[in-house]
């Protein structure tokens, strides 16, 4: 087993922008902190790597399994789930509740699994031995996604204070964009079908 093959896929693949759901998702879920909620953010992404990596493993080991058309319409349904939860709590001047956003990310990370997971399936083959492969893939989606989570925050941070948004602002803008590029992906894979 090739380490480093495997963890580098696992970053190329969450960060190749033809395959942008990914990180369209990572920045539903963390363009509304700043970066000195890094702890907040952390939490959140570790939430979301739980998740998708409980159906990442069950799916590659065949224990559980969805039909890969029904997850690319569920892909897109997350992130726009997660930038109205985002825009609500915007407009409404409330707390955005940590304990939602944990949840949302473990829930919805389960689903990004199981996308994740006919990749390395595609991959994989007839190889006897999934475990080493599927750890390596996994740490490498971890590696790029804090990659993109920590590009995300520079941009909340310039945004704030180059650009000067209020932080409502950013945030329901932040959101607004993913709504709407999460809505465009939907009806695309919808007449893809």
């Amino acid at each position: 087993m090739d380490f480093n093959l495997w963890f580098t896929t696992g970053v190329q693949h969450i960060a190749d922008l033809e395959g942008y759901d990914h990180m369209l998702f990572l920045l539903s879920l963390c363009g509304i902190y700043s970066i000195k909620e890094w702890k907040k953010v952390l939490i959140l992404v570790t939430a979301f790597t739980v998740g998708h990596s409980i159906t990442l493993a069950l799916s590659v080991t065949d224990i559980f399994t969805v039909k890969s058309g029904i997850i690319e319409l569920l892909i897109p349904v997350t992130i726009m789930l997660s930038a109205i939860s985002n825009i609500l709590y915007s407009i409404k001047n409330k707390e955005f509740s940590p304990q939602l956003n944990y949840f949302m990310a473990l829930f919805f990370g389960l689903i990004h699994g199981l996308g994740f997971s006919y990749l390395l399936k595609s991959l994989l083959g007839n190889s006897e031995s999934i475990l080493p492969p599927l750890f390596a893939f996994n740490i490498g989606l971890e590696a790029g996604q804090l990659i993109i989570v920590v590009i995300i925050l520079f941009i909340s941070l310039f945004l704030t204070e180059i650009i000067k948004l209020k932080n409502k602002t950013k945030n329901i803008s932040i959101s607004a964009l993913a709504f709407v590029m999460g809505t465009m992906m939907l009806i695309e894979r919808i007449q893809s079908l």
